[in-house]
């Protein structure tokens, strides 16, 4: 199995005929991703390499079944067009776009929440999702990746690819690895996708990725205690962090104590995840138990 994403999954993309959508997104149907069709209002009736372009979302479901989207859209328009394809019924809303408003984050979270429950969020600012052998829907670079038993998930879309090729170096496959994004209003968090790898068949340990700022990893900890029976490894980027200084993501800044790498280490150590403090660490752990 996989989670989110398989053989199934019926892709289309906002944002298809701009430079950086159309490139990802033939690279995601290049790997065997089934792409049924593209949104842009003002090309529509067009095609990119024979993938159909609608001008709207509504069209697009009808026409093609999709139920993933991929949100290449600017900043300024990007929540209300993952908000359309939610309306639409879309079961999976991935959105790549970073730079979004805060604000628009907020009430796209909740506005998918109360009236739309089952459309699940992904990011923002974040690089998607792949299940090895399966799809690939985002910006990670898939060839990096095999099928295996270890699932993935980090806020970071950088330390998603470097924790997944150690992994692969260390002769480990994944089951799947979902980038969340590392913007203060992620669609989905740690625990919603480790429920999902808890429930998961093929997936026999799973890697949580954080970094500094915000209680997301303290929450997960608190979770993972009490309702996950497969092992966890974690790694925490920016234990050499300065406080109050922004580190690359909305979401990564610490304030006082909280939020720090030591602190999110600490919480997770307490509950029994193994923290690295590298990724090759991590994958010695990873190694170590699988291999017992």
């Amino acid at each position: 199995m996989s989670i989110l994403i398989d053989n199934d999954t019926k892709l289309a993309v906002a944002g298809i005929t701009g430079r950086e959508g159309s490139f990802h997104t033939l690279n995601n149907r290049a790997y065997g991703t089934n792409v049924v069709g593209g949104i842009n209002p003002k090309k529509a009736g067009e095609n990119v390499e024979g993938i159909p372009v609608f001008a709207n979302w509504a069209d697009t479901v009808a026409e093609t079944g999709a139920n993933t989207a991929m949100i290449f859209v600017p900043p300024p328009f990007a929540a209300a067009s993952a908000l359309e394809a939610a309306e639409a019924g879309v079961e999976l809303v991935v959105i790549i776009t970073e730079g979004i408003p805060a604000h628009d984050e907020l009430k796209l979270y909740n506005t998918v929440k109360a009236k739309h429950p089952g459309t699940r969020l992904i990011g923002p600012n974040c690089p998607g999702l792949l299940s090895p052998g399966k799809a690939n829907v985002g910006i990670i670079p898939a060839s990096f990746f095999k099928e295996g038993n270890v699932g993935v998930v980090s806020r970071s879309g950088t330390l998603t690819y470097q924790i997944g090729n150690e992994l692969a170096q260390a002769g480990f496959g994944n089951s799947s690895i979902v980038g969340i994004g590392g913007d203060p209003v992620p669609g989905s968090s740690f625990i919603d996708i480790i429920e999902l790898f808890e429930q998961d068949d093929q997936t026999e340990l799973i890697v949580m990725s954080g970094e500094i700022g915000g209680s997301a990893e303290e929450e997960a900890a608190e979770y993972i205690k009490a309702n996950v029976s497969k092992p966890v490894v974690g790694y925490i980027a920016g234990f050499t962090a300065p406080a109050g200084k922004q580190m690359g993501h909305a979401g990564a800044i610490v304030s006082g104590s909280a939020g720090t790498a030591a602190a999110k280490a600490e919480a997770l150590e307490a509950v029994g995840v193994q923290v690295g403090r590298t990724p090759t660490q991590v994958a010695k752990i990873a190694m170590e138990i699988l291999g017992a």
